[in-house]
């Protein structure tokens, strides 16, 4: 177990599209919060030196400076001395060299910035603000500051988006030269003000041209396609998630945090008023090792390279083959076998899940 996830709730506006566990910003809250947090993390952290944090949220870069702070000093209980990769939220309007040159001398060395798009119609759908100048002078200061790792978000697919409004954006995001992209094909999640308005989702086919258009663009710029959303140059690709999809053991801190320790899975309170309380674990399971090795799979085939059939065995003690159907689907190749890897045939990542359930 080397990496910790630490959740910060907190919002100044709430995008339509959000089903994260999020507030509104009030300080009186931020400051209960950051006293249970501290709490939470004194209790269950054992100490380990991390490799990997990622605060996400909600929005992070939301505190002002006296609270960053105090969270700040919460995370030096960590064992941060030799930390790899340090990962801060942000949204754009947020960033100021105050805020940059703070997280520069606490460790952090990785920016994720909720960009998403830039197209006004796109923006005001979502509830969001982005302006592409603004960005890209916050980007040079960011530089300038000496955090050389920054990710940008980017979200498609959205009602009446064409897939010239996609390439668009995209060419826009490739000026900022972020050193990894994360995108995401907008999902109508329940109880979001979208859902809650009736919004209906785009065509597949659509959805399908606008996605294998991501993924030739982003090759032709030397970005690696190494998870199913995710593009990195080379070397920059997130430590933190590949540590998800490796299925390794990580911490999870704050409200609606999950994490898995010691074979167990859990999941943290989304009830505020329960977590303040400091009763933060809703529920949480022993992990069988069919589910562990059922993990495995939905996980580790969400990355492009797949799954390593000799670091398998040395995890269970059993070829993937005697315990999943994996010969039918090399057959018809929905797999792919390649230099002791298993891996889904890129032309077929979009249909992912289809593939997996013919698995498990």
């Amino acid at each position: 177990m080397n990496s910790v996830y630490i959740h910060i709730p907190f919002c100044k506006s709430i995008c339509t599209y959000c089903d994260f566990c999020k507030q509104l910003y009030n300080e009186t809250n931020i400051k209960k919060y950051l006293i249970s947090l501290k709490e939470e993390i004194t209790d269950r952290y054992n100490g380990e030196e991390l490799d990997t944090l990622y605060i996400g949220g909600g929005t992070p870069s939301s505190l002002n400076m006296n609270q960053l702070k105090e969270l700040f000093n919460i995370i030096n209980i960590l064992n941060l001395n030799n930390i790899k990769e340090f990962t801060f939220e942000c949204n754009v309007n947020d960033i100021t060299e105050e805020l940059i040159i703070f997280l520069k001398e606490n460790k952090v060395n990785r920016l994720s910035i909720g960009v998403e798009s830039f197209n006004k119609d796109k923006l005001k759908f979502m509830e969001r603000y982005s302006d592409f100048n603004d960005v890209k002078t916050k980007i040079e200061m960011i530089r300038n500051t000496g955090i050389n790792n920054i990710n940008i978000d980017l979200i498609y697919g959205i009602p009446n988006e064409t897939i010239n409004d996609l390439k668009k954006d995209l060419n826009l995001i490739l000026k900022l030269k972020p050193d990894h992209i994360s995108t995401y094909s907008l999902i109508l999640e329940e109880y979001t003000k979208l859902t809650i308005n009736n919004v209906k989702p785009i065509d597949e086919e659509l959805e399908l041209e606008m996605y294998n258009y991501i993924r030739k663009k982003l090759k032709s710029k030397k970005y690696i396609h190494y998870e199913i959303s995710n593009f990195a140059l080379s070397d920059k690709e997130s430590i933190h998630n590949i540590n998800y999809w490796n299925n390794e053991e990580y911490y999870g801190f704050g409200l609606s945090a999950h994490g898995y320790i010691d074979g167990i899975r859990y999941e943290n309170t989304k009830n505020f008023n329960k977590y303040i309380e400091n009763n933060f674990v809703a529920k949480q399971e022993i992990v069988g090792i069919k589910e562990r090795m059922e993990n495995e799979l939905m996980l580790g085939f969400r990355k492009i390279k797949g799954i390593n059939l000799e670091e398998f065995f040395n995890k269970y003690e059993v070829n993937i083959q005697e315990v999943f159907p994996v010969k039918p689907l090399l057959k018809n190749k929905d797999l792919i076998y390649k230099n002791g890897y298993i891996f889904i045939n890129p032309d077929k990542l979009y249909i992912m899940n289809e593939i997996l359930l013919k698995l498990i």
